[in-house]
């Protein structure tokens, strides 16, 4: 079952007795996940399970639910600031499909990870599941003292002083349920343990929508500062690095793909540009590309006459990170669109609780 069809089927949008009987068995499953998921919780609440701590203040950008919820651009944008303060910093990803050279003792990334690397060029990315192995890497061998850890909401072993959750606006709680029944990979009362909240992709929903998003987040956890950003389009990038501004950009007729967990959010900038949409390819999230993959897209961007090719950060780390010699046979241009987070509202609460836990007024247990 591929991305879009199973969304389809656990949102309701799919019929019939198929979808029916496969959406029950779904939440049989879903419910052994829900105990699961609630018995490990309890064990870290009554301490029975420990968090370990390091020698750093450790901050953590995650969310509830799976999927692009636009965790990445926060932990650059977090990044940055924490850079201008002069501090020591590495971030700790989990990764997905890293490689190691022994070699040349040098890593490839892909997906989020050569993201980071490309966009925080003097941060110290570590890559490995094992986020406490990770973390006294970054703190013995590195020298950091301060370090931000991707995709951390639900990795509780590594204690953290700081939590910040994304929500994305247009999915916030997953379709109300549980993996593998909705998207949920906790219940929505773990933010009751949240810091702080940053709603993503505020633009792409209505005012009316935000504000009961709000209310719900503030019944369940009723102090949380919350905040409301987007993810704003600054450019397009080239394989030659040549840059495309957003006006430039509507000159073109363009031809988009993606392999993201939120494709239609893509999409949506894209539409909010007001750009001239040939056509659009979705692949799964993670997914491959293979040689057939790229020579597709060409073909169909070149039979729909784009002028353009477009895809995302994380897709174009993947492709061109790899040996696809058809990238510099096809007349058709190939780009990114680049993304960084920008706050609407609330970004001076989340600024103080950053300035507040290094001063060490903010320590979590």
């Amino acid at each position: 079952m591929n991305q879009q069809t199973y969304r389809k089927l656990i949102s309701g949008q799919s019929t019939g007795w198929f979808a029916a009987s496969s959406r029950s068995a779904l939440g049989v499953a879903g419910a052994v996940y829900t105990i699961g998921i609630r018995l490990r919780n309890l064990l870290y609440c009554k301490g029975w399970l420990k968090a370990h701590r390091v020698n750093a203040i450790v901050f953590s950008v995650g969310n509830i639910t799976t999927g692009g919820t636009g965790k990445t651009p926060l932990v650059i944008w977090l990044y940055n600031l924490l850079r201008q303060k002069n501090y020591g910093c590495a971030i700790l990803t989990r990764g997905y499909k890293a490689t190691q050279n022994s070699k040349h003792k040098t890593q490839n990334y892909f997906d989020e990870p050569a993201i980071l690397a490309e966009t925080c060029p003097k941060a110290k990315v570590i890559v490995n599941p094992d986020r406490v192995a990770s973390a006294a890497a970054a703190v013995n061998k590195f020298g950091a003292n301060v370090l931000i850890m991707d995709d951390g909401f639900q990795h509780r072993r590594l204690g953290r002083d700081l939590d910040i959750v994304t929500i994305d606006a247009m999915c916030p709680f997953g379709y109300g349920k549980l993996l593998p029944a909705g998207l949920l990979r906790e219940p929505a009362t773990a933010l009751k343990r949240a810091d702080a909240v940053v709603i993503t992709r505020c633009d792409q929903t209505t005012a009316a929508e935000l504000a009961q998003l709000e209310e719900k987040l503030q019944l369940i956890n009723p102090d949380i500062p919350i905040a409301r950003s987007i993810h704003a389009p600054v450019c397009a990038k080239s394989r030659e690095h040549k840059e495309l501004s957003t006006e430039e950009l509507r000159d073109k007729k363009i031809f988009a793909f993606c392999g993201i967990g939120n494709p239609d959010a893509f999409l949506g900038t894209i539409e909010n540009l007001r750009l001239k949409m040939a056509g659009s390819k979705v692949y799964n999230d993670h997914h491959h590309y293979t040689d057939n993959d790229i020579a597709d897209i060409y073909e169909k961007a070149g039979y729909l006459g784009a002028d353009l090719i477009l895809t995302t950060q994380k897709d174009w780390s993947k492709i061109c990170g790899s040996n696809f010699s058809i990238l510099n046979s096809q007349g058709v241009p190939f780009a990114y669109l680049v993304i960084r987070l920008k706050f609407i509202s609330g970004e001076d609460k989340i600024t103080q609780l950053i300035e507040d836990t290094l001063a060490g007024k903010i320590t979590k247990k």
